[in-house]
C-alpha cells in the first residue's frame, strides 16, 4: 500500500542485468555511485586506468559517445588518461575523432583541476597559465573531433565548458550552444551548461536562466530529462543568491514538482546508466526549496545513491546530501 502512495512500484527501474551491485552502505544508508551504476560502465573505467586503449575501444561499444555524456564524463574526470591517450590520437587514424573526443574532454577537467574552485582573484599566474595552456590543447581537440564527425553532440556541449573558462565571449558561445541544440535540441547537458552561462558571474542577467529552462522544458515531451534543467537553473539561482532560503516559496516548490512529474517521476522516463544524477538534481533543488512530498518520492527512488553533481556546491557535499536524505 505505502509503496503505491509514494510510487516506489513505479518509480524504481526494472531489474537491470547490467546494474552493479549497491555497495556496503555508509552508517547514514548512502553510497557513493560509481560508474553511472552500470558494470560496461566500470569495464571502460578500468580500461581506461589501466591504460589499455584496445580495451577502452571494446567497453564502448554499447554507447555512443557523440551523444552520451555522461559516459564521457566517467573518461573526463579520470585521472591519468591524460597520460596516454594523446597516443591513440596519433597513432590510431581510425578512431582518432573518438580518441580525440576523450582527450579534449580529460583537459577541460584537467585544466579545471590546476585552477582550483578558488575565486579568481585567489588563483595565482602559474595557475592560470596552465589552466588556460590545457583549455587550448582542449579546444583544438575537440574542434577537430567535431569536424571528423558531424552528427556529434558532445563535442560542443564540452566545447560551451571550455569557452566559457577562455571568456571566449557571448558570440563564440551562442554559435556553438546552436551547433549543439541543431544536433539534438533536447540535450540536457547542453541546457544546464548554458544555464550555467547565463548566471550572473558569468555575464548574464538576473532570471535570463529560468526563462532559458522554462522554454526548454515547454518543448520537452512528457518523460523526457530535459525537465532537469529547470531544477538546475533552480540550483543556480540559489548559488548566485545570498539567502539560504531564496527557494522556499510555494511557487517554487509547485515549478520543482511539475517539472519533476512531467520527467524523471513521469512513467515514459527512459531509465539509463547514471539515471541517479537527474535524480540528485531534483533531490537538491526540491531540498533547497523545502518541499516535503515530491523530495520524498524522489530520495526513495534513490535509496541512498549519492553523485557528487550538484551536491558539490556545498561545502560538504556528502554531508548535505546524507541530512536531507534523513530528512526526506
Amino acid at each position: 500500500m505505502f509503496g503505491k502512495l509514494f510510487g516506489r512500484d513505479t518509480e524504481r527501474p526494472a531489474a537491470d542485468p547490467h546494474a552493479l551491485p549497491v555497495p556496503r552502505r555508509q552508517k547514514n544508508g548512502t553510497y557513493t555511485l560509481r560508474a553511472l551504476g552500470d558494470a560496461r560502465v566500470l569495464a571502460l573505467v578500468e580500461a581506461a586506468a589501466a591504460g589499455d586503449w584496445e580495451a577502452v575501444k571494446a567497453a564502448l561499444a554499447p554507447f555512443d559517445l557523440g551523444r552520451d555524456h555522461q559516459v564521457l564524463g566517467e573518461l573526463a574526470e579520470l585521472d591519468g588518461v591524460q597520460d596516454w591517450i594523446g597516443r591513440a590520437c596519433e597513432e590510431d587514424k581510425e578512431h582518432r575523432a573518438t580518441a580525440l573526443l576523450i582527450s579534449g574532454t580529460r583537459h577541460i577537467s584537467w585544466g579545471w583541476e590546476a585552477r582550483t574552485a578558488a575565486r579568481a582573484m585567489n588563483v595565482t599566474q602559474e595557475q592560470w597559465r596552465v589552466f588556460h595552456e590545457r583549455l587550448r590543447s582542449a579546444e583544438e581537440q575537440l574542434l577537430e573531433a567535431a569536424e571528423l564527425r558531424p552528427e556529434w553532440v558532445t563535442p560542443w556541449r564540452r566545447l560551451l565548458t571550455s569557452g566559457r573558462g577562455m571568456s571566449l565571449g557571448p558570440a563564440v558561445n551562442e554559435t556553438r550552444l546552436d551547433a549543439a541544440l541543431g544536433r539534438d535540441p533536447l540535450d540536457l547537458e547542453s541546457h544546464v551548461e548554458w544555464v550555467s552561462q547565463l548566471q550572473p558571474r558569468w555575464g548574464g542577467e538576473p532570471g535570463e536562466a529560468l526563462a532559458f529552462a522554462r522554454d526548454a522544458l515547454a518543448r520537452a515531451p512528457q518523460g523526457h530529462r530535459l525537465g532537469c534543467v529547470i531544477a538546475m537553473a533552480h540550483i543556480e539561482d540559489w548559488v548566485e543568491s545570498d539567502h539560504e532560503d531564496c527557494l522556499e516559496t510555494p511557487e517554487i516548490q509547485a515549478e520543482l514538482r511539475e517539472a519533476a512529474d512531467r520527467s524523471i517521476l513521469h512513467p515514459a522516463y527512459a531509465w539509463r546508466p547514471g539515471w541517479q544524477h537527474d535524480f540528485n538534481m531534483f533531490a537538491m533543488a526540491l531540498s533547497l526549496a523545502g518541499e516535503r512530498h515530491t523530495v520524498r518520492r524522489v530520495f526513495q527512488t534513490l535509496d541512498g545513491a549519492y553523485t557528487k553533481w550538484p551536491w558539490t556546491y556545498f561545502a560538504e557535499p556528502e554531508k548535505q546530501f546524507a541530512r536531507h536524505h534523513r530528512r526526506a
